[in-house]
């Protein structure tokens, strides 16, 4: 069997697995990854009437899979998960993967929705990339790919730039490298190449600037900023390979300085890392590694570290970029993270996936770069950098059809940044004056036409989260019951702003700009009063109408009365006359000031009808007694609809 180079399983020592607790002579050729000896003795097991568990169940439905028989690994997944729940996320993603290749993807989406305990965000991932996948335009579109001349019949993989060369690792026949077992081929190593003006490799020899080692050396990444390489090495003690109390040996990850020194940056003898790569702006080393905590194979972590120490634990990238498949090799570059995985949503096996990394260091919908560069194959390896003469030129691994050995490093050129353009809504909803989380708040994204893109609800922290594909006129809706609304419209140019840094809204409460005032919800507005026998709008009038504006425009589904009063003195007649034109006056100003006829159902002059105090006709008062009456309310006649 040929090595699957970090992809299938995941191991490169020599070990006997002896973890494993063997009830057949199918478990020992399934932990052996002889899969089609695995299938072959399962089926003798079930002719010779033996009850095969549902682990082995499982076991020969990994090896249908492993085998791409997936026809009958799906039958298998799906009887094993009707029966039992000891399928892990890892294998939840396989019969996904399995269901998928047989053209089953309303049923895909039919169990994503079925599984509670699968993260959310992977179902919002799915949902994106199937949308994307299925529609018109394909977002790796352009790419030109070409198979580099120095491939082998062996597998060659993980390219990495080196000034102006190319490192990558190979287990092509070495003198130095003895066979590794379970692929029949030389362990790996690390090579050199000169790149030429097309970007084809040539001059391939042993890379030197390492110490030797005749185990696995591979998947290196050059950093020029401090002059060392980071690779994976197996674990060894002295010139022996060193195993843990199971027999098992990992993969190290290791850092050499081109003076020669040599230094172990992440070494367990149980856990094997893999794919590093040191992110120089952030100080940051990437890898892939399988820990408890993993979402389900192989996930993407981080370190930190200081002048190459590891400064951290690491750190899982959490559910937006790792899912229950495998994720691995870690490249950043513009701000993107490029990485390859094999969820069920892809197109093949492994697929190449780029996500941004946002102004908080959290990530964006992982984007399939598509069938430009994406098969049914595994691809995986991607790096890229600017081309001297135009565009962006990188490399990638896969096995596709049409290769010279089981992986091959395939060069691209591309005219702009690879992956679909998208724009990303995130920010946090809160309510002054203490900006206090508001949850429950519906965020909705429209298209130019008014149409809903899309919508989600804030979390408990009031924080939310959208991304759609590019579009040059989009609007932001926000809005909650009993709470004020916010909304704004963007451009290209607006858009593009709007991208560096997440959006902070402040709603306010409906009962923060309303008050109880003669048994009725009214605003909060300061009292204002006209000159005697006046409806005139004076400056200090105006002023406390345009606070009246600003608070219905907050809310622009209520609906308010205008009720104007004035005290006794005068004739009754002549008080219901000037209350009116007062009301009349303070409409018209509403509604040329941004009110429209909707929010205003009346306005009303009452007169001296409601007096509050006992300052009636024939009745000797004091002038503050009789200006209590004098009063404008704002009576919000929907209030009960508009806090349901």
């Amino acid at each position: 069997m040929k090595l699957k180079l970090f992809i299938s399983i995941f191991v490169l020592g020599v070990t006997t697995v002896l973890a494993q607790e063997f009830t057949s002579k199918g478990d020992r050729y399934f932990y052996s990854y002889a899969y089609e000896d695995a299938i072959r003795e399962y089926h003798k097991q079930m002719a010779d009437g033996k009850i095969m568990t549902n682990h082995q169940l499982l076991n020969l439905a990994d090896s249908y899979f492993r085998t791409r028989q997936y026809d009958k690994a799906t039958k298998l997944y799906l009887d094993v998960n009707k029966n039992d729940s000891i399928m892990s996320d890892h294998q939840f993603n396989k019969m996904l993967q399995s269901l998928a290749k047989t053209s089953e993807k309303e049923r895909v989406k039919a169990f994503l929705k079925s599984n509670e305990k699968l993260a959310g965000e992977l179902s919002e991932n799915a949902d994106f990339n199937y949308r994307m996948l299925e529609s018109s335009s394909d977002p790796a579109s352009g790419f030109f790919i070409f198979n580099i001349g120095a491939n082998t019949a062996q597998a060659d993989f993980s390219p990495s730039f080196y000034n102006d060369k190319l490192l990558f690792s190979s287990s092509r026949k070495s003198k130095s490298k003895k066979v590794y077992g379970p692929s029949g081929e030389s362990y790996l190593d690390i090579y050199v190449a000169d790149r030429d003006n097309s970007g084809n490799l040539k001059n391939v020899q042993v890379f030197g600037g390492i110490p030797d080692s005749p185990y696995h050396k591979s998947t290196p990444y050059y950093s020029a900023r401090n002059g060392s390489i980071y690779y994976v090495l197996s674990n060894t003690e002295g010139k022996n390979l060193a195993f843990d109390e199971k027999g098992k040996n990992a993969l190290s990850i290791g850092m050499a300085y081109d003076n020669g020194f040599f230094r172990f940056l992440l070494k367990d003898l149980s856990t094997s890392f893999y794919y590093p790569y040191y992110d120089e702006k952030a100080e940051r080393l990437y890898f892939s590694a399988n820990f408890d905590d993993s979402y389900g194979g192989t996930d993407i972590y981080y370190v930190v570290t200081n002048n190459g120490q590891v400064m951290s634990q690491p750190i899982n990238l959490g559910p937006r970029i790792n899912t229950p498949g495998n994720e691995i090799a870690p490249f950043v570059f513009d701000n993107s993270l490029y990485f390859s995985s094999d969820v069920f949503y892809g197109v093949g096996g492994m697929d190449i996936y780029r996500s941004n990394i946002l102004s908080d260091q959290s990530f964006s919908i992982p984007v399939n770069l598509g069938t430009g560069i994406n098969t049914k194959y595994d691809e995986f390896g991607f790096i890229i950098k600017e081309d001297q003469t135009d565009g962006f030129i990188g490399y990638f691994s896969s096995n596709r059809s049409g290769g010279k050995g089981d992986d091959d490093i395939y060069g691209f050129k591309v005219n702009a940044k690879p992956g679909l353009k998208t724009l990303i809504f995130r920010g946090k909803v809160m309510q002054p004056p203490y900006d206090e989380a508001i949850a429950d708040v519906n965020v909705t994204i429209k298209g130019a036409n008014n149409e809903v893109l899309k919508q989600v609800t804030t979390d408990n922290f009031g924080n939310y989260h959208i991304e759609i594909p590019y579009t040059d006129v989009a609007s932001i809706h926000i809005a909650k019951n009993s709470f004020a609304s916010f909304e704004e419209t963007y451009d290209p140019k607006t858009l593009e702003e709007m991208q560096k840094a997440p959006l902070q809204v402040r709603l306010e409460s409906m009962n923060d700009v309303l008050k109880d005032r003669e048994g009725k919800k009214v605003l909060d507005v300061n009292d204002f009063y006209f000159a005697s026998g006046k409806s005139t709008l004076t400056p200090d009038i105006t002023f406390v109408l345009d606070d009246v504006v600003k608070k219905v425009a907050m809310f622009p589904e209520m609906i308010i009365s205008i009720e104007t009063h004035t005290d006794s003195r005068g004739g009754k007649s002549s008080n219901q006359k000037i209350s009116q034109a007062r009301s009349n006056a303070i409409k018209d100003y509403l509604l040329q000031n941004g009110l429209s006829n909707s929010n205003i159902k009346s306005a009303k002059g009452f007169g001296e009808e409601y007096i509050l105090n006992n300052c009636k006709d024939g009745v000797y008062c004091l002038d503050f007694l009789h200006k209590q009456n004098l009063r404008t309310l704002f009576v919000v006649e929907n209030y009960a609809d508009l806090v349901k």
